[in-house]
């Protein structure tokens, strides 16, 4: 039977990872904080894509699509791990605003603020990461430990790439 299961109970699957039912939740409910913030860091960088203008247009329309592009194919890694720890990844979009601690980039910012502002939610998701890898280890997590730690990395580098370009 198929089921689309909407809370954080456990689904039919019983899969054997290495962790105890309570394990599995607190680290599932803790990754689904990190996709609620890869889905909007990637939908910011989106808009700011789709509506840079400038001297400055050709670096950051690339760049920005680097990235957005490297964070999609990590939200379906997040929401696929926390699938094999047999728990229900999020799937509305109001229950990953709910869970993000990223907001809407403001419309009326100039271009250097806006970008200024993705630096920031790159260095807070990070810090947000940081303490599910140190859930995840203490939880004998290591797979996803070892996916948050890379995670981690790529949101470092994106965040001195953006800084780096709109250096003076």
């Amino acid at each position: 039977m198929t089921r689309v299961v909407e809370d954080n109970t456990v689904t039919k699957l019983k899969p054997d990872v290495g962790l105890r039912l309570q394990q599995r939740r607190e680290v599932a409910d803790k990754l689904g904080d990190a996709l609620a913030d890869a889905f909007r860091l990637s939908f910011n960088l989106q808009g700011l894509h789709w509506n840079v203008e400038g001297p400055m247009f050709f670096s950051l329309h690339k760049l920005t699509e680097e990235q957005y592009e490297k964070i999609e194919a990590s939200v379906d890694e997040i929401a696929e791990r926390i699938r094999a720890l047999g728990l229900p990844a999020p799937e509305s979009l109001q229950a990953l605003d709910e869970r993000s601690i990223i907001d809407d980039l403001p419309r009326a910012a100039d271009l250097r603020t806006r970008v200024e502002r993705i630096v920031d939610d790159y260095e807070n998701a990070g810090q947000r990461l940081k303490s599910i890898v140190a859930l995840a280890e203490s939880s004998g997590d290591i797979k996803t430990a070892d996916l948050l730690t890379s995670q981690l990395g790529s949101y470092d580098e994106f965040a001195w790439m953006l800084r780096a370009t709109i250096a003076s």
